[in-house]
């Protein structure tokens, strides 16, 4: 397959939720094979743009391409591994089954029993976990379950909502290990957060999002020297407070 300059473009997405634009004519780019993070305040309209790109919502106007094909193309979200903001597996599993299944939802071949533990370890959830029933999981033991999926899946484009939310600093710090690795072995991947520092530490490049609109596209460095300021918390709200045209 040829490579695609891009992993996503999204070009001119609107959305509305009766009076209330939720997007107003979003447009950036994520390159192919890199860390791209989203960011913004609670109801910036990040995760509405993340269900757009996965289908489950749809844009007024706008498209959005995965790997230059139209999103709402079964083919082009195949490519995808996925992870919801509130991400809730099913109860009546194991954590071992609910991995078995998701890996061949996903397609990947030879995913046996030992691969599956050495992905828990990585998101750090101890394999005793694994044999139990998920509806006897804490919010993060879940939330880490998930990611496990995700790291399993091989797919090319991995996307995030939120992933931090939940986890405790032993598990942030395996998931940001574990984000750097995925980039290495090809694959492309774009968070949510509210952290301003995962973003800085991980990121080849994010966008703000504030209001339903897109404000910066490009990389910590140089929103820094852009607002004139030491601190990437310090450039974002100097970017989001900015009167725009």
């Amino acid at each position: 397959m040829a490579a695609v300059a891009n992993a996503i473009d999204f070009n001119g997405v609107c959305k509305r939720f009766g009076g209330h634009a939720a997007l107003r004519s979003v447009s950036f780019a994520v390159p192919s094979g890199s860390i791209f993070g989203l960011v913004g305040l609670n109801g910036a309209g990040k995760t509405t743009l993340i269900k757009s790109l996965m289908d489950f919502s749809f844009p007024d106007s706008g498209k959005i391409l995965i790997f230059a094909q139209p999103a709402t193309e079964a083919t082009a979200r195949g490519t995808v591994a996925y992870l919801s903001e509130r991400f809730i597996p099913p109860a009546y599993l194991t954590g071992l089954e609910y991995l078995q299944m998701m890996s061949r939802l996903y397609g990947v071949a030879a995913c046996n029993d030992e691969r599956i533990e050495a992905a828990a370890a990585a998101i750090d959830l101890d394999v005793k976990y694994l044999g139990m029933r998920v509806g006897s999981y804490s919010k993060g033991s879940g939330q880490k379950l998930g990611i496990a999926a995700v790291l399993l899946s091989e797919q090319r484009l991995l996307v995030l909502d939120e992933p931090m939310s939940g986890l405790d600093p032993r598990a942030r710090a395996c998931l940001k290990a574990a984000i750097k690795t995925a980039r290495l072995k090809g694959a492309t991947v774009l968070f949510s957060s509210h952290s301003l520092a995962d973003i800085d530490e991980l990121c080849d490049s994010f966008a703000v999002l504030h209001e339903g609109a897109i404000r910066y596209v490009g990389s910590a460095p140089e929103l820094r020297l852009q607002m004139e300021v030491d601190t990437l918390d310090a450039a974002f709200l100097k970017t989001i407070e900015r009167k725009t045209p």
